[in-house]
Formats: structure tokens, C-alpha cells, sequence
């Protein structure tokens, strides 16, 4: 009986003297997470339920008001299918570009032009969003004027595009300054899994006859398919998430004509223009449900296709 006790490990502490030296050190991440993370989140769904300037949690009770008042609001739901229509181009274009350009870079057999394109395509992520919307504005401008415009000219298009003041032209203008912003970030996470693909993988297909083109197809394409997914996913999130260019470039309403208006632009007017934070946080919870569940499907359907796999 007593060697039976003698052998029984004893029960470890909840906390012994190194885990709460560990706790000491972690505890100003700790607070600050609670403080301007876990604290904001709950106190936004708290307001939600409220008619408030948000100056303060108190405010009057209006239960589900102000979710069904944004849902009822045409321009919650003009802001809604701007940003999906601008983030399903910027992620899908975006994606498909930068792999085709990791593709072309890592088949280079010169080390210092694949370095040269790397620093080349990897230089707009550095620059900052208000440098690159006024670049873009210069770029873009709507009259002769404008650099796009009077390379246009050469070609025969006299008529100035209103790159950024036509309703039927902006979002798609906001997409190609996106497009040039986050294509080399994809380019070099695409060309790092590149380098990562085996070479046994490829010279087996050499040796059955494949050709570059069906070795890309069938062994590239599916190998990288987690960093397309990666991809799909922060891509989708940064998309919907879209402000500061349209902000930049269209002002707090969305011009022209409200087709840069997007979901964050109109959490912004509510909260900080018309002083609606009860609206306001909201919506900002109806675009976390849109975000999670845009995710959550993504991720399920990667785990459906590796289970048939």
C-alpha cells in the first residue's frame, strides 16, 4: 500500500512559481488584448442594442432596431454589392496574376533577374495607401490631362474616361489600383511555395512525357492549392473589409454617385458623420457575420475537397 503511494505521481499545482512568473511577463499583452480587443467587441454589441451618439454606453433600448433598420436601408445594401463586386475582382484577378507572375519569375534561370523582379513587384506594398491614391489620382485623372487618358489618345480613344467620376468606370478603377498595391505581397508568398514544390515530383512527370504546361497543371497547381486557399480566405476578408482607398478617393460619400460606397464607409458615416453608433456598430456586426460566414464556407468546402482527396 505505501509503495503504491510512493509510486503515485503526485498532483501537479495550478500554478506553481515559474507559471506565474510567465503570467507577470505576459501581462501587459494580456491587458491589452482585454482592454482594446475582447472589451471593444463586447461593448460594440452592447451599443448595438441601443439608440446612441456613443459618447457613452447609456442610451435608449431599441432591441433589434437599428439590425433591421440597416438591413431595410437601400444604401446598406448598394454599399453591400460594391464590395462584394470589388473584392470577387480584386481577389480572384489578384490571385490568378500574381501566381502567373510567380510562375514566370521562378522559371528564370538568371538568380539576379529573379531578385531584380522580386524588389520590382514587391516595391508597391511598401508604399502607403494615400501615397498610392494620389499616384492613382494623377494616373486616373478624368481629362486629356490625365496620363492614362492621353496614352489612350494615341490609340484612337478621344473621349477622356472619367476614371474615378464615372459611376459605370470607378469601381473597376479602384480594382486595378488594388490590383498594383497587393500583387507583389501574393507574388512572393506564391513564389516561396514554388521553390517549395519537390523536384522528384517533376522529374517523374518528365520521365511519363509531361510537358511544362501539364507539369504546371497537374503538379503546381494542386501542390500549392493551402496557399490558394490562404489566399482566397485573407483576400476575402481584406476585400470586404475596403476603406481607405475608396474613402481617399471618393470621399465620406461614396462618389461618384455612391458606387464606392462600401460596407465600412457606411459603418463610418453612421458613427463618426450622423453620430448613429448604435446603426453604426450594427452594422459592423452584420459584416462579421457576412466575413465568418464567407470564411467558414471557404474552409469547408477545402475540407471537403481534401476528404475526397
Amino acid at each position: 500500500m505505501n509503495a503504491d503511494k510512493r509510486m503515485t505521481p503526485k498532483r501537479k499545482k495550478w500554478f506553481t512559481r515559474n507559471d506565474w512568473t510567465g503570467y507577470l511577463f505576459s501581462a501587459p499583452l494580456i491587458i491589452g488584448v482585454l482592454a482594446f480587443a475582447i472589451y471593444p467587441m463586447f461593448a460594440a454589441l452592447f451599443i448595438s442594442f441601443h439608440q446612441t451618439s456613443g459618447l457613452s454606453l447609456n442610451g435608449k433600448w431599441v432591441g433589434l432596431s437599428n439590425y433591421r433598420y440597416a438591413l431595410e436601408d437601400p444604401v446598406f445594401w448598394q454599399a453591400l454589392t460594391n464590395t462584394f463586386l470589388m473584392g470577387v475582382l480584386s481577389v480572384v484577378l489578384g490571385i490568378v496574376l500574381s501566381f502567373v507572375l510567380a510562375s514566370l519569375i521562378n522559371n528564370l534561370k538568371w538568380n539576379f533577374g529573379k531578385n531584380f523582379f522580386k524588389a520590382v513587384y514587391f516595391l508597391p506594398n511598401v508604399v502607403s495607401a494615400v501615397a498610392t491614391s494620389l499616384l492613382f489620382s494623377f494616373l486616373f485623372f478624368p481629362s486629356k490631362e490625365g496620363l492614362l487618358n492621353f496614352v489612350l489618345s494615341w490609340f484612337g480613344v478621344h473621349h477622356p474616361i472619367g476614371w474615378f467620376t464615372n459611376p459605370e468606370v470607378s469601381r473597376y478603377s479602384i480594382v486595378l489600383m488594388s490590383l498594383w498595391g497587393a500583387l507583389g505581397y501574393n507574388t512572393i508568398i506564391f513564389l516561396a511555395g514554388l521553390q517549395s514544390v519537390p523536384r522528384d515530383l517533376y522529374e517523374a512527370a518528365e520521365v511519363d512525357g509531361a510537358g511544362g504546361y501539364k507539369k504546371w497543371l497537374h503538379i503546381t497547381i494542386p501542390y500549392l492549392r493551402p496557399i490558394f486557399v490562404f489566399m482566397l480566405i485573407m483576400g476575402t476578408i481584406g476585400g470586404m473589409k475596403r476603406f481607405t482607398d475608396v474613402w481617399l478617393i471618393g470621399g465620406t460619400a461614396g462618389n461618384p454617385g455612391g458606387s464606392l460606397m462600401t460596407v465600412v464607409l457606411y459603418i463610418y458615416r453612421n458613427a463618426f458623420l450622423a453620430s448613429q453608433m448604435g446603426l453604426a456598430t450594427a452594422a459592423s456586426y452584420l459584416l462579421f457575420i457576412i466575413i465568418l460566414v464567407l470564411t467558414a464556407v471557404m474552409m469547408l468546402l477545402n475540407r471537403r475537397k481534401d476528404s475526397l482527396d
